[in-house]
């Protein structure tokens, strides 16, 4: 029902606005201040008038919050919200983008038809990538500098994402049908333009993760560090380097609860396609994917610990229990009664073989038979069906994938 709203939003948002080059850039919160009336959808805090003469009337629905409505011709001609990030309408090549703050921004034009795969520079010089997500058909972005790319940002609106780069906001439909970028205050303005294929073809490695924050310094030699996950922008994974403890990978919900994790003694989550490599040392790295098989995982290298922090020392597996192979003496006393022309009685000792005694050690309690708490896990499941767990665990992998690419 969002998805359809959203769509007949966009439809109808600016119906009848003339087409003009004007452009409007308004700052949040004019003069007047917030408007006294307030409505049971939210409070107006303000109204604009556009420069086809398009009146827009902004309402606060919380914090980060806001609601633009569109009149023309003395009628209603669409809604645009923005929750939490801006939101976006267009109407033949005329767009409004509402902030999460109240700022509104008009302009016509600067459309780019015709979307393909590739370095597009926008008019301030700044140099885009438009990519596809392999697993969803979304289309995203990427800012490229000195040739290099920082990591693709996938649309995470059903119909169209708002993104800004440095001064410019960029506009990108979800299935490549649109791309518009306006730079506020610039002198000069012009749609995106293609100038470059792909810098990651098709099957070569793709390029690291984008980070989302830090490095943070959270001890004197831990530092951690928040990349995007592969599974969509409503989940992240958690880089901490700790020069004792080793590197941890963390994948996380947009709660920011554990889903997974990986660290230097357990390198490699098959199930949710995680991997440490050079886990011993102060240069480790993540690999992340979201298909198994030949699928190139993307890497990214953990944040590094300050100088004069000591190599982390290599990870010790748990040791197996011993078993002793010298028999242990039992020793026992019998008796005898014989019957004849006198009566006697005698004692002997002797040693009973052929038994041979466990003695666990290390953490293992008193009677197990199993060299770890992993390894006991790994005898039940071979005891109750090795095939039902290999299908277990294929459900689960593809069940992330679908949901991560649903709502990421």
């Amino acid at each position: 029902m969002r998805t359809a709203l959203r769509t007949a939003v966009a439809t109808a948002l600016l119906t009848g606005l003339a087409i003009t080059p004007a452009i409007t850039a308004t700052s949040a919160f004019a003069a007047d201040g917030p408007a006294a009336t307030a409505e049971s959808a939210g409070t107006l805090v303000r109204t604009e008038t556009l420069g086809d003469g398009t009146v827009v009337k902004i309402y606060k629905l919380g914090p980060t919050s806001y609601r633009a409505d569109s009149f023309a011709r003395g009628g209603s001609t669409g809604s645009v919200y923005a929750n939490g990030r801006p939101g976006a309408a267009n109407d033949n090549g005329r767009f409004l983008v509402l902030f999460e703050d109240g700022r509104l921004l008009w302009w016509a034009g600067n459309n780019a038809y015709g979307v393909q795969l590739g370095l597009y520079r926008l008019a301030d010089g700044t140099v885009l990538e438009v990519g596809k997500n392999p697993r969803d058909g979304r289309y995203g972005l990427q800012l490229v500098e000195n040739g290099k790319g920082r990591g693709f940002t996938y649309t995470h609106d059903p119909v169209r994402t708002v993104w800004t780069y440095g001064k410019a906001v960029v506009v990108l439909g979800a299935g490549g049908g649109e791309f518009a970028a306006y730079v506020p205050g610039a002198a000069k303005q012009s749609a995106p333009v293609y100038v470059g294929p792909p810098t990651t073809p098709e099957g070569s490695t793709p390029p690291p993760a984008e980070i989302i924050s830090g490095p943070t310094l959270t001890s004197i030699c831990t530092t951690t560090e928040d990349i995007r996950s592969s599974y969509g922008t409503t989940r992240y994974v958690t880089l901490t380097n700790d020069s004792t403890q080793g590197p941890t990978a963390a994948l996380k919900d947009a709660k920011g609860r554990t889903v997974a994790k990986v660290d230097r003694a357990h390198p490699l989550d098959t199930v949710n396609g995680l991997r440490i490599e050079r886990g011993d040392t102060l240069t480790p790295r993540f690999g992340q994917r979201t298909q198994g098989g030949d699928t190139p995982y993307r890497w990214n290298d953990f944040p590094k610990v300050p100088k004069g922090c000591k190599q982390p020392a290599p990870a010790k597996p748990t040791p197996a229990p011993t078993h002793s192979a010298t028999p242990a003496p039992t020793t026992g006393t019998g008796a005898g009664t014989g019957t004849g022309t006198g009566t006697g009685t005698g004692t002997g000792t002797g040693t009973q073989g052929g038994q041979t005694s466990v003695v666990p050690q290390g953490g293992v309690a008193a009677g197990a038979e199993f060299g770890s708490v992993e390894q006991a896990n790994d005898t039940a499941l071979l005891a109750s069906g090795a095939g039902a767990a290999v299908v277990v665990a294929g459900l689960g992998f593809g069940v992330l994938r679908r949901r991560a690419g649903t709502r990421g």
